[in-house]
């Protein structure tokens, strides 16, 4: 079976390229080659407004997908952005007494209560799955979005944060044999509030908090990229540093001060590899996403890890100045990723919008 795998499409967010039917024809041109289409995680930016505008804006591009799709399978691993998809299979998880596998899978019939059957409401015509928190695309090719990597990073991200303060209130995560459960007792609660916010905010952008939130991430992304500027760099500065030295206080001595886009590419990284030793996904190659930044790309360091396994991150769909940065230069950030798995050999990673780039970001 062939398998296109594509993760943070953040369908409803102001900065998903999807937005755009050319993005949408050449993303969809892709996956029609495919088997199987494996949405791996942050399919639906829940955080950003409430639900019945965050489907609206979905709509265009499920509906589109389901009819190309006619009669083949799409499964969706949900991620930190759209978790609320993975409560059925928790709650199964939970009445089989906290059940260790890296899978768990249901279907969903179109219209059925709840979110998940509105979403396959949209991709009618298709075969739709959920699993949690990962599928085994082959027996050495295993899939997950990528979001159990926060609780190790080492750059004092919000999400990273709170999963550091959570894990001083419940206890660590376990050194060896970790399981889902394990990471889902530390970042469910913060997954839950976050949509719970959303979800209470105005029908047109989520209203203040999320306004206020994509403000600060864009100030804060502007700062790492340039810290020469005026007093709101220096703002986002003193958040960033202020955070780090409150972790540092409650003895949360992971984090580092190296704030820049390079540390948090190779800090992802050590994260995820740490996330695959713990929950001893014996895979030859782990897919993942979460942190938008696609590779490996030509043969940068990093993505084999010390046993062997590699490592393959599909990027985004998602466009984010600060984090592409110089257009004249290439970024592993530009969006328009995607992973293509054969019945053998290394998944294949393709860029699909690399023909958008500016000229000199294409040399």
């Amino acid at each position: 079976m062939r398998s296109a795998v594509v993760s943070d499409l953040h369908l409803g967010d102001w900065m998903s390229v999807l937005q755009t039917p050319h993005a949408r024809r050449v993303l969809i041109g892709e996956l029609e080659s495919a088997d199987q289409v494996v949405l791996l995680g942050d399919l639906l930016a829940l955080r950003e407004a409430p639900l019945p505008e965050v489907l609206e804006r979905a709509r265009p591009f499920l509906q589109e997908l389901g009819e190309a799709l006619r009669g083949r399978r799409i499964v969706i691993v949900p991620g930190n952005h759209d978790h609320q998809l993975a409560e059925p299979l928790l709650e199964r998880r939970r009445l089989d007494g906290g059940h260790r596998s890296l899978q768990l899978e249901r279907s969903v019939e179109p219209g059925e209560p709840g979110l998940a059957g509105a979403v396959a409401g949209h991709l009618d015509g298709a075969e739709v799955a959920i699993a949690y928190p990962g599928l085994w695309l082959r027996p050495d090719v295993y899939a997950t979005h990528g979001h159990y990597l926060d609780c190790h990073m080492t750059v004092p991200r919000q999400e990273c944060l709170l999963a550091a303060l959570m894990q001083t209130a419940i206890g660590r995560l376990p050194e060896q044999a970790a399981a889902p459960g394990d990471y889902e007792a530390v970042l469910a609660p913060l997954y839950a509030l976050a949509y719970s916010h959303a979800q209470a905010g105005s029908p047109n952008g989520g209203g203040r908090s999320a306004a206020a939130r994509r403000r600060l991430t864009r100030e804060s992304w502007r700062w790492l990229k340039d810290r020469r500027g005026g007093p709101q760099w220096a703002a986002a500065g003193a958040i960033a540093y202020g955070a780090l030295a409150t972790a540092n206080r409650v003895g949360l001595r992971r984090f580092r001060a190296d704030l820049s886009v390079a540390e948090l590419g190779r800090a992802g990284l050590r994260a995820m590899a740490e996330v695959v030793r713990r929950l001893g996904a014996e895979a030859d190659f782990v897919i993942f996403g979460h942190t938008h930044r696609a590779g490996p790309l030509g043969d940068e360091p990093g993505w084999t890890l010390p046993d062997g396994r590699r490592l393959v991150n599909t990027g985004s769909w998602v466009y984010s100045s600060g984090l592409i940065g110089d257009a004249a230069r290439p970024s592993p950030y530009w969006p328009g990723s995607c992973a293509m798995v054969g019945e053998a050999g290394p998944p294949e990673l393709r860029g699909l919008l690399d023909e958008l780039r500016p000229s000199a970001a294409r040399a």
